[in-house]
């Protein structure tokens, strides 16, 4: 977790290092696609330092009143950040709007598109570190930067070529037009931020490929009569797995233990990406439907 803490810390000083830039550059020459990204990036700085305390906070060991630790402070965590950053797609939206009613025009093209070219290779290094962590620790906080990050860097092309059509046009209300589009590809990112994390404090199951795998290999063990009441759950980084083992009922206690154990150690060698709780409750006879 030491290296979820130390990426999130650094993305977040070049978010703020770019939020400032790109604000200052915004309001100079009232481009609404480049304020629009200024305001991005702030909540970039805002959410990505809540997503430190709170993978600090899930970091913590599990206590009387919290038995399954905070796994589950992932999912607060994203669905917020995507709640707010939908907020500032239509704020966005809304500015956009207003800015072309009132034919309001761009100023200073060139240090806008320098501070967005600067932008665009600051935010590629963003995420080209954060997908390196990903890779190491399967996260939904990382996986929800590493989703916004790339809505940045799609955008930062968008506005890209938003000014320099504006420079060359003369078409300012192009600005206004590309401005409310970046707001809508926000809203449309963020909602899928939501839903993750919804999903996650909704006690969402393993996807389908991994739950065939796992049948598999209780469909293939000849040492067990059948298996019933498999359940899953996904809390942060941890796999919560129960199910009940059926057995020949003249198998003794010790064989039928050492068997589970067999099965468990191969379910937990399908993925390294999550840590793995397993429940396994052992039947004499199959009570699946008493």
């Amino acid at each position: 977790m030491l290296a979820i803490k130390h990426t999130i810390l650094i993305v977040s000083f070049i978010a703020f290092i770019l939020a400032l830039l790109k604000l200052v550059v915004g309001i100079f020459s009232g481009s609404v696609v480049v304020l629009a990204s200024a305001l991005d990036s702030l909540f970039d700085v805002l959410f990505s330092l809540l997503n430190f305390f709170a993978i600090k906070k899930i970091e913590s060991p599990s206590n009387r009143y919290f038995n399954y630790g905070f796994g589950k402070l992932e999912g607060f965590a994203s669905f917020f950040e995507g709640l707010f950053i939908f907020i500032s797609g239509l704020y966005i939206i809304y500015q956009s709007i207003l800015k072309f009613v009132n034919n309001e025009g761009v100023t200073n093209i060139n240090q806008s598109l320098f501070v967005m070219i600067v932008s665009i290779i600051l935010t590629a290094i963003i995420v080209l570190y954060l997908k390196i962590s990903l890779n190491k620790n399967n996260n939904l906080i990382l996986q929800t930067e590493v989703l916004h990050y790339k809505t940045d860097l799609l955008s930062n092309v968008l506005i890209i070529i938003s000014l320099i059509i504006v420079k060359f046009s003369g078409f300012e209300e192009f600005d206004s037009i590309v401005g409310g589009l970046l707001g809508i590809y926000i809203c449309f990112n963020a909602l899928k931020i939501v839903k993750n994390g919804f999903f996650m404090l909704l006690d969402r199951a393993i996807d389908d490929e991994l739950f065939k795998k796992i049948t598999d290999i209780l469909d293939n063990n000849t040492e067990i009569t059948s298996y019933h009441d498999l359940k899953s759950r996904i809390s942060g980084n941890t796999i919560f797995l129960s199910y009940h083992l059926v057995f020949d009922n003249s198998i003794s206690l010790f064989d039928a233990h050492a068997i589970s154990n067999n099965i468990e150690s191969n379910i937990e060698k399908l993925t390294d990406k999550y840590k793995w709780i397993i429940l396994v409750h052992l039947d004499p006879y199959d009570d699946s439907e008493m």
